[in-house]
C-alpha cells in the first residue's frame, strides 16, 4: 500500500521540482529582458544616448528646463551634488555642467554613477555627450573632484515636455572584483603599495 502511494506522488513531486527550477531560471532571465525592454521603450528613465550627438540645428524658439538631482546609495559616504540644480536650454545646443564629489573617508574609494531620466518619455531625447557616469570614479581619501557633464536635448523632444529631470545615484564599487584587479595592476605599474 505504501509503495503505491509513493508511486502516485512521484509525478507530482517531479512536476513541482521542475516548476521550481523553471521559475528560478525565469527570475534570472527577467533582469536582462527588463534592460532590453527599457532600452527599447525608454521606460524607467534609462538613458542609453551616450557619446557625440549628430544634431545640426538649435531650436531657439523653445526652452526646456533641465533639473539635476543626486542621491547616494545606501552606505555610500561621499558628498555628491550637482553644481547647478536647474539649467534652461534650447533643444539642440550643447550644454556643460558638473557634479561635485568629495570622499570624506580615510580610504581610497571607487564610485559609479547610474543615471535616470524623468519623465521616461524624455529619455531618448537627452543625449549625454560626455559624462562622468561613463567611467568609474576613483577618489583618494579626503579628496574632492568636479566631474563634467556635457549634454544636449534633442530638438525632436515632444512639445508637451517642458521639464526633464536627470538624476544620478552614486554607488560604492570599491570592493568589486574588477576594481580590485584594476587597482592592483595600477599599483604594480606605478610601484605604489596597494591601498
Amino acid at each position: 500500500m505504501r509503495g503505491s502511494a509513493e508511486d502516485k506522488n512521484r509525478p507530482v513531486v517531479l512536476r513541482l521540482a521542475l516548476a521550481t527550477v523553471v521559475m528560478f531560471a525565469f527570475g534570472f532571465a527577467l533582469v536582462p529582458l527588463y534592460e532590453v525592454f527599457c532600452e527599447i521603450t525608454g521606460l524607467n528613465g534609462k538613458n542609453f544616448n551616450e557619446g557625440p550627438a549628430a544634431i545640426a540645428t538649435v531650436d531657439t524658439s523653445r526652452t526646456v528646463k533641465v533639473q539635476f538631482i543626486s542621491t547616494n546609495a545606501q552606505e555610500m559616504p561621499w558628498e555628491f551634488r550637482p553644481s547647478e540644480r536647474t539649467i534652461r536650454v534650447h533643444p539642440g545646443e550643447d550644454r556643460v555642467t558638473s557634479y561635485f564629489a568629495a570622499n570624506p573617508t580615510t580610504q581610497w574609494m571607487v564610485a559609479q554613477a547610474v543615471p535616470s531620466v524623468t519623465p521616461s518619455e524624455a529619455a531618448p531625447y537627452l543625449h549625454k555627450v560626455n559624462c562622468f557616469c561613463f567611467e568609474r570614479q576613483p577618489l583618494d581619501a579626503g579628496a574632492t573632484v568636479d566631474m563634467p557633464l556635457v549634454f544636449v536635448v534633442d530638438p525632436d523632444l515632444p512639445a508637451h515636455i517642458t521639464t526633464i529631470t536627470l538624476s544620478y545615484a552614486l554607488f560604492d564599487i570599491t570592493d568589486s572584483t574588477e576594481v580590485t584587479q584594476v587597482s592592483n595592476k595600477e599599483n604594480k605599474d606605478t610601484g605604489r603599495a596597494a591601498l
